[in-house]
């Protein structure tokens, strides 16, 4: 691959998003950083940790596994469920490191957001030749 082609291709993606949602556009930008100096193929834990030094270094608040109960009925039910990181209190960030997203990783990714009455969220698979595949954005 030329290797000038590639930041090119990450700036104007990074352009893009900035003129989406600028809440999105610093993660966006940590997350293609740890692609870059990793690439696909590791455990889901290891760009976690990556992600959330290169958030460090941007000065982004974050907090990682945030438990999120499910509301029943009025009743907060502790069933294990946790976002992988919260950043800066408003934008869910669901990390992955899979052969493929399928659906039901949408479907998480919107849940989390309605349990936690947040409006945008990322699903971000880190097991992709280019990390822009990888990436879905949802709003509520």
């Amino acid at each position: 691959m030329n290797e000038n082609v590639l930041p090119i291709h990450i700036e104007t993606y990074k352009h893009e998003e900035d003129t989406r949602d600028p809440r999105t556009s610093p993660i966006l930008g940590a997350a293609i950083e740890v692609h870059r100096h990793l690439g696909p193929g590791l455990l889901e834990s290891a760009y976690e940790e990556c992600l959330c030094h290169e958030l460090c270094l941007r000065e982004l608040r974050f907090q990682r596994q945030v438990d999120l109960p499910v509301d029943y009925k009025g009743l907060k039910l502790n069933c294990g469920y946790k976002i992988d990181l919260l950043v800066q209190g408003e934008v869910i960030l669901e990390l992955k490191a899979v052969e493929k997203l399928l659906p039901i990783h949408q479907a998480q990714l919107l849940t989390y957001l309605k349990l936690a009455r947040k409006r945008v969220g990322l699903l971000i698979n880190f097991n992709v030749p280019l990390l822009t595949q990888g990436i879905i954005r949802r709003v509520l």
